[in-house]
């Protein structure tokens, strides 16, 4: 079997499992088992018969993406995520495009923070993202996860090494104020975990994920230790879930903040809430 032939097979197995984009999965661990590019695929002999280690650990690959719904994103080990590639293990939430919708929004507030603060930080995507783009002289990231810091931790030495994480239950370990506090924490109410699809389900991080009874207990543990954290004026901004932001906004309005808004993702769903510390 050639080239075409192992990726029609990978495209039919993950087929036979319900799983939406089986021909794009299979071409992208296709290409990670034997380091090609679309290119090399398009403009080589890709009548050559295929054989070796790489089609082994390919099959292997289809097979853990079709028995145990492993995630494609941990094994290739990488997600592209505002332009940037990070390193991503079931220590971490794999980085969507929801949470995209969030740092977008803060960048066109024109925000010019000369200091970040990313709480529940999983992967470091935002931490690293904002701090490559708005060029802040200081950012720090916390989560409460030493695993998932670990992760965070090399992806920052990757991409934006003057990131700091600190390990921290929020804010416990944090003893500065920010012009910018951001975070994406776990949101999904406790009874929902159990419905999700198995890919997050059976292998993304629970603590990631959980946000308690009804899902709004990270918010309001963070909104009402935020203010002593943030600088006068200071921001604060949230991902929310897309059936939480009028209580997340409201929340934010009964603290105290100011010109709160609520916005939506490309899907036109809440996923944003951000406000500012009165000045």
């Amino acid at each position: 079997m050639n080239r075409h032939d192992w990726i029609e097979y990978g495209t039919k197995e993950l087929s036979k499992e319900g799983i939406e984009n089986a021909q794009g999965e299979a071409w992208y661990l296709f290409s990670h088992c034997f380091h090609i590019t679309r290119e090399d695929y398009l403009f080589s002999m890709t009548e050559e018969v295929v054989e070796g280690k790489e089609l082994e650990l390919y099959k292997e690959y289809i097979k853990e993406r079709m028995t145990k719904r492993m995630p494609l994103q941990y094994i290739l080990g990488t997600q592209d995520f505002m332009g940037y590639t990070f390193r991503v293990t079931p220590d971490v939430l794999i980085p969507r495009a929801d949470t995209e919708s969030v740092l977008e929004t803060v960048i066109e507030s024109g925000i010019k923070p000369k200091s970040i603060l990313d709480v529940c930080t999983g992967s470091g995507c935002i931490a690293v993202s904002l701090g490559l783009i708005l060029k802040p002289e200081r950012c720090v990231a916390v989560d409460i996860d030493g695993d998932a810091l670990k992760i965070a931790k090399e992806n920052g030495r990757n991409l934006l090494p003057m990131v700091e994480f600190i390990q921290s239950d929020l804010f416990e370990s944090v003893f500065e104020t920010f012009d910018l506090i951001i975070s994406n924490p776990p949101y999904i109410p406790t009874k929902d975990c159990e419905e999700l699809m198995p890919e997050v389900r059976e292998h993304e991080p629970l603590i990631a994920l959980d946000g308690m009874e009804d899902g709004l207990h990270f918010y309001r543990r963070i909104v009402k230790e935020a203010s002593g954290y943030l600088n006068d004026n200071g921001m604060l901004a949230f991902e929310i879930g897309y059936n939480q932001g009028e209580d997340v906004k409201n929340m934010m309005e009964e603290a105290g903040f100011i010109d709160v808004i609520l916005n939506q993702d490309l899907a036109g769903l809440d996923r944003v809430v951000m406000g500012r510390k009165k000045g």
